[in-house]
């Protein structure tokens, strides 16, 4: 097929820079694609250019994918373009899926066969679980072992050492390196290997065998990797082996879409391509299929604010079909009870978005209690076996049988008891010679000073007080007087699972009715399987990537939780900089998700940095609802006014509270106003002034003007730029 006939047929509905993507083949490229560009279509288009336009055969081009199924998929629309031809010739695989050929292929040429590949995760979770016991003070949650899981993938793909592992280790308060060393000798010794160990392993038979290598350059003259933001470190330095001088690589991908962190995704990769690979061209697919443009405008805005990027912008194709809302509520309560209303009533493809799995579990028991229909994405529930969730059902388990000597050790250096470890072991012996429950003990027991004491009569008593109580007070107590709170805060650990258990607990009227709710939703979630036929969908951001829905609900975004920490310090350090802007990555893929409709919960009770990243606002009210437009191209917001106020002065002139608009105050001095808050009636009621000092601060409006706060004229504001 000539070049022509085929660009006729193939080529006629891409655009200007998609067809150059396509027609670009020789030599290193980086195609920048901005989410909704149709980036798999052009990559699937190239792939039939280079077979009948450049002659090249099909054995020496590879497609590297990110998961399997994005490899089925992408050999399914090839084939279903170009139909058979080519098809079966072609090589669509993972980076892991190259790497086993390596692997056997080396075997064949020393003679020896390579060690097994251990798949079962079951049996690396097990494995996991005996070392932890070994290496950790207290027995190892279900969640503890996956996390130390996540953190030996980690360092395996960033190719850490010995003394980088030990510092990671120190920041997630665990042993790493021992744990990580213990769980490689394990492997060798029973000669197996993991996933990660396949990289590894490959990498160093490629590097250490020219002979290997040259075997793989001359087979594979032409590579294509697909989404490649969500590569890893070894990842990218074996796809550049493949490579070689010749450097026909392909590299689809876009770091402002790299939120793989935790996986030990390396969008440094994309920045240092250029460097990297001399003589390298740089496209970039910038337009934006998907939403409407008002999404486009508001996203391409908000992401600028990271630094670690290319510099390019998102340009809308549709129409302003919408504007993006933003629901006002009090708390994140308060989101759960409208999210079930809007399941209840919702008329087109509607998705609801959030950081983590466990964010959606009140909204999940909500629906269940009322057998409204939803289809969810993910049910990896973590939460139910996260050391917070375990304390808190630890202590609500004794509280029914305070006779369990197990679960007082698991709980009684949490809850303010001041007991050393053998004065609890002491009070365990006397309950079991005594038949009589563990805190009854202490008053048997020797040694005890009368503080102690005293302790584990209150604690008694807040335990007898809790089978009478509704959970959502039994929480409060084991949170507050019984000083848990104060145990997560001393650790440094998440508080954001009491609040989701407070959230599942208002609708119990036992603590027996509410463990039983908690194991329920754990068994429900485990064994669930996605509705077809709901169009309402539960899904992290995470498992959305790559999806659309026509509508969008965005949760929790607020400070704490998303993101989970706010970085604007000039003290933070790299790596804290670095995660903040893959938080800010995160919610830039959550908004483009949304085609036609992006709707934000705004919280009063809450800050949030994200929502005055995005863009100024305009309030509107539509149907008894309050609705926020955006309007990327107004520079300042106009609040609400009260009424007419007066100035302080009395002059009787009115006060428009501007956001972006310079203020002072009389005692944190300068500042500009970020935010605010409205009452239901939609006036102002609280704003947000961050002062030049870096503090933030909250007002009442318009009493800050009447005790002296005042608007800095636009005169006073020049003259401070030319000072």
């Amino acid at each position: 097929m000539d070049r022509d006939t085929f660009l006729q047929i193939y080529t006629g509905h891409l655009n200007e820079k998609q067809l150059a993507a396509v027609q670009t083949v020789n030599g290193p490229v980086l195609l920048l694609a901005v989410p909704g560009s149709g980036k798999t279509t052009v990559l699937v288009t190239r792939l039939g250019y280079m077979l009948y336009c450049e002659g090249i055969r099909p054995e020496n081009i590879l497609t590297l994918t990110y998961t399997v199924a994005a490899t089925n998929d992408m050999a399914r629309r090839f084939r279903e373009i170009f139909g058979e031809e080519y098809s079966n010739a072609l090589e669509f695989r993972t980076i892991n899926g190259i790497c086993a050929r390596v692997i056997a292929r080396y075997g064949q040429m020393i003679g020896k066969s390579a060690f097994e590949l251990l798949t079962d995760e079951k049996v690396i979770l097990r494995m996991l679980t005996e070392i932890l016991v070994q290496n950790l003070a207290e027995y190892p949650t279900e969640s503890d072992v996956k996390n130390a899981r996540t953190l030996i993938t980690y360092c395996k793909n960033m190719l850490l050492s010995e003394e980088e592992i030990r510092e990671l280790g120190k920041e997630e308060g665990i042993p790493l390196w021992e744990i990580y060393s213990a769980y490689n000798s394990y492997l060798k010794q029973n000669s197996f290997m993991d996933y990660d160990d396949q990289m590894i392993y490959a990498y160093r038979m490629l590097k250490g065998s020219p002979e290997l290598l040259k075997f793989y350059q001359g087979k594979y003259r032409y590579i294509c990797v697909d989404e490649a933001q969500d590569t890893s470190k070894i990842q990218h330095i074996i796809i550049g082996l493949l490579a070689g001088e010749q450097g026909n690589l392909f590299m689809v991908g876009d770091e402002d879409q790299s939120i793989y962190g935790f996986r030990a995704a390396y969008p440094e990769a994309l920045l240092n391509f250029t460097k990297e690979h001399p003589g390298a061209k740089e496209l970039v697919m910038d337009q934006n299929y998907r939403s409407n443009a008002r999404i486009v405008a508001v996203a391409d805005h908000f992401i600028q604010h990271n630094k670690l990027r290319h510099r390019k912008h998102m340009v809308p194709t549709k129409a302003e079909e919408a504007e993006i809302h933003y629901i006002f509520l009090k708390n994140r309560a308060a989101q759960y009870t409208y999210l079930r209303k809007v399941a209840q009533n919702h008329e087109v493809e509607t998705a609801v978005l959030y950081r983590d799995n466990e964010s959606v579990l009140p909204l999940i028991d909500q629906l269940e209690r009322r057998q409204i229909p939803y289809r969810i994405k993910s049910t990896d529930m973590a939460f139910f076996t996260h050391r917070v969730v375990t304390d808190v059902t630890n202590i609500m388990r004794f509280a029914l049988n305070p006779y369990d000597t197990e679960l007082f050790l698991r709980i009684y250096f949490k809850c303010q008891t001041y007991l050393k470890k053998n004065q609890a072991q002491q009070l365990c012996r006397i309950s079991e010679e005594r038949h009589i429950p563990v805190l009854e003990a202490a008053e048997y027991a020797e040694g005890l000073n009368g503080m102690v004491l005293g302790k584990c009569r209150a604690f008694a008593t807040h335990l007898r007080n809790m089978l009478k109580e509704a959970p959502s007070r039994v929480l409060f107590r084991i949170e507050t007087p019984l000083g848990y709170g104060e145990y997560l805060e001393r650790n440094n650990m998440d508080d954001n699972k009491l609040f989701i258990l407070k959230m599942l607990s208002y609708e119990e009227v036992s603590i027996g009715s509410f463990l039983g709710r908690l194991e329920y939703l754990q068994s429900m979630l485990r064994e669930k399987r996605p509705d077809y036929d709901s169009n309402f969908i539960l899904s992290t951001i995470h498992s959305s990537k790559g999806l659309e829905y026509e509508e969008v609900y965005l949760m929790d975004v607020c400070d704490g939780v998303f993101p989970d920490k706010v970085v604007y310090s000039k003290k933070a350090t790299p790596q804290e900089k670095k995660e903040f802007e893959e938080e800010r990555r995160l919610f830039y893929v959550g908004m483009t998700r949304a085609k036609s409709v992006l709707h934000i919960f705004r919280l009063s009770e809450e800050t949030s940095s994200f929502i005055r990243e995005m863009t100024p606002v305009k309030v509107e009210r539509v149907e008894g609802k309050t609705l926020a437009s955006l309007q990327p191209d107004q520079g300042k917001m106009k609040l609400k006014p009260k009424s007419l106020e007066t100035d302080p002065g009395g002059h009787g002139t009115e006060i428009q509270l501007v956001i972006g608009e310079r203020v002072e105050q009389m005692k944190y001095g300068m500042g500009v106003i970020s935010d605010a808050v409205y009452h239901a009636d939609g006036i102002t009621g609280k704003f947000t002034v961050i002062f030049d000092s870096g503090l933030e601060k909250n007002f009442l409006y318009p009493v800050a003007f009447q005790m002296g706060m005042r608007i800095v004229t636009e005169e006073e504001t020049g003259k401070e730029g030319q000072a």
